[in-house]
């Protein structure tokens, strides 16, 4: 149905939510028909959906009162050096008035999330209003540029702008005017997850590329939601990623995530396997007698009744319909592949359209656009990092593996400190130190968007906030803004030069991350085609990267006629592979009907 009038959309989209909810039936049966057809239309309408102004007036009669202030849009300039010039729009939410936001210290830069192809901070409300309240910290919420229109690495660039323009101007760019560089906390639900992740690692990789004009101070910490760290879709889990998950550190705090994921194949393979009983999951054998002092003339007939209980455990475990055993170890994507939350042909469509036309990346090398392939020499240096995830969300294996990756790289560097006499022979490796996992049990995706019908979601956002009060609580580490503004002031009274001028000079060549393309031919080199695009989308400027427009969509190449119809067989492996492409990337820009 398509109802040109936004007000009367709304509506219709409120009252069809509301029939929907009763006819559940109805209701899967045209998600299914949405899902087999899906657009980017679709996801924003979706996904925006939040932003209705009926929903929105619901949403805040539900939600308490954090704040006296309401949030305020501000638009940020990019630093000189940039190679873009566009300003980035952004949602400031802080209690206070302005002259109590130049006095603060301490600073939230939050990414939200969307698929890379829609919502903006105003989605978050409930999240950012409570942590602006409960914490009483500036919250700087970005809206970052959309997919396709703007694909990757445009919104990173953005965020990383972003990040140097606020250390370059000690936040006077955002209306602060902290004594010193304001110390800043990067957070990051589902795709503002890996924009979050993914700027760190900028930050870090640009220091390492050019440590002589001066250093961008790192984040004190982050604070991810459900990221998604890894585009490269997989069904099996290596040997590498689950000696991460099985790690003897960390065997004990998976235990329940592994077991619930093989309980699910085992049902979907083994129906008529009962779910096992999670009491005594310590000690299935406990001793009901340990607690009684054994009489010696009591001790035969103890044997006996164990050994009797013993055999009947066995004849009845043997009467079971025994589950289908298997070595190989199935992804969550895999696992959760019924998700009504995050589809596989969602996830699908998202990152194609985030990745874009001209842009083929390898995902098992490119960390920025998978965090999880990050090399270990940037991971060593990562700051404190706190995750929060649902135990049955299909991206959960990337919070898991990125964190054994995490904590694999600063034991690797904890380890060699030690040989060197940095740290001392007695000292032990505390992993919470450095990385921080909460697994959720029986929760999917982005549960924290959901608030109004799932209550306890306040809970895990008051975590989040607390996670945040406790990064500030620690003293900085040495690559933030006041450690290194602190060895600065020992060279200023050297040679004369001004803090200000050094925290600029790190910003003064931003390395901004550029589109790669890999491939052996120009034909491998060709863009990916998408069919059906709307005349508004191709009507549009396409983004500028280093001040020059890119070019528009290339036709194929008609060289070679294409292949005639088979009902037989294929004319090779590459129209195997085009026809696939092209029945998974049509329709994905929409209909030229509108």
């Amino acid at each position: 149905m398509k109802i040109r009038n936004k007000r009367v959309r709304d509506l219709a989209s409120i009252i069809f939510t509301v029939y929907y909810l009763i006819a559940a039936e109805q209701a899967d049966e045209k998600v299914r028909k949405i899902r087999a057809v899906l657009t980017v239309d679709h996801l924003r309408v979706a996904w925006n959906k939040p932003n209705t102004p009926y929903l929105q007036w619901f949403t805040a009669l539900m939600r308490p009162r954090f704040t006296k202030y309401k949030p305020r849009r501000i638009r940020i300039p990019r630093p000189r050096a940039s190679a873009y010039k566009e300003p980035v729009v952004a949602w400031m939410y802080f209690d206070g008035s302005l002259a109590e936001l130049e006095k603060q210290q301490n600073l939230v830069l939050d990414v939200p999330g969307g698929g890379f192809v829609a919502m903006d901070p105003r989605t978050s409300d409930d999240k950012l209003l409570a942590w602006a309240g409960k914490t009483g910290l500036p919250i700087l919420s970005l809206d970052y540029r959309k997919a396709p229109e703007y694909p990757y690495p445009y919104a990173l660039n953005e965020c990383f702008d972003v990040y140097a323009q606020i250390v370059a101007t000690r936040g006077r760019c955002i209306g602060m005017k902290p004594d010193s560089c304001p110390r800043i906390v990067l957070t990051g639900d589902s795709a503002g997850g890996n924009l979050a992740t993914g700027t760190a690692l900028m930050i870090i990789q640009s220091n390492q590329a050019s440590p002589t004009r001066g250093l961008l101070p790192s984040p004190a910490g982050l604070v991810l939601m459900y990221p998604a760290l890894d585009m490269n879709i997989g069904s099996w889990m290596t040997d590498d990623q689950m000696a991460l998950i099985r790690n003897p550190r960390t065997s004990k705090k998976y235990e329940t995530f592994i077991k619930r994921k093989s309980e699910d194949i085992d049902r979907r393979y083994t129906r008529t396997t009962p779910k096992p009983s999670d009491e005594g999951e310590d000690n299935p054998n406990h001793d009901f007698f340990a607690t009684r002092e054994e009489d010696p003339q009591e001790k035969p007939t103890l044997q006996r009744v164990d050994t009797d209980i013993k055999a009947q455990r066995q004849a009845v475990a043997e009467s079971k319909p025994q589950p289908l055993r298997t070595r190989l170890a199935v992804s969550s994507i895999i696992s959760y592949f019924g998700d009504r939350i995050l589809t596989p042909e969602m996830m699908r469509a998202m990152i194609i359209l985030y990745v874009g036309p001209f842009n083929r990346p390898d995902f098992t090398t490119d960390h920025l656009l998978c965090p999880a392939v990050a090399p270990e020499n940037l991971l060593a240096k990562f700051p404190k990092t706190y995750f929060l995830t649902g135990e049955r969300d299909p991206l959960v294996d990337d919070t898991v593996i990125f964190a054994g990756r995490l904590r694999q790289a600063k034991l690797h560097l904890f380890q060699e400190r030690q040989e060197v006499g940095l740290e001392k022979s007695t000292a032990e490796f505390d992993e919470k130190d450095h990385v921080e996992v909460a697994l959720i049990p029986g929760i999917s995706h982005g549960f924290v968007q959901f608030v109004s019908i799932f209550p306890e979601g306040w809970n895990h956002i008051f975590r989040c906030g607390g996670w945040i009060q406790q990064i500030f609580s620690q003293p900085p580490h040495a690559f933030e803004g006041p450690a290194i503004e602190s060895r600065l002031r020992s060279r200023t009274l050297t040679n004369g030069a001004s803090i200000g001028s050094n925290l600029e000079l790190a910003t003064t060549q931003l390395r901004h991350h550029r589109r790669t393309m890999t491939g052996e031919s120009i034909d491998d080199d060709a863009p990916l085609a998408m069919s059906s695009l709307r005349s508004d989308y191709v009507n549009r400027s396409p983004p500028k990267l280093n001040g020059a427009p890119q070019g528009g969509l290339k036709a194929e190449d008609k060289s070679n006629p294409e292949r005639s119809k088979s009902l037989i067989s294929l004319g090779s492996e590459e129209d195997l592979l085009k026809r696939r492409m092209k029945g998974l990337t049509v329709g994905l820009m929409g209909s030229n009907d509108s």
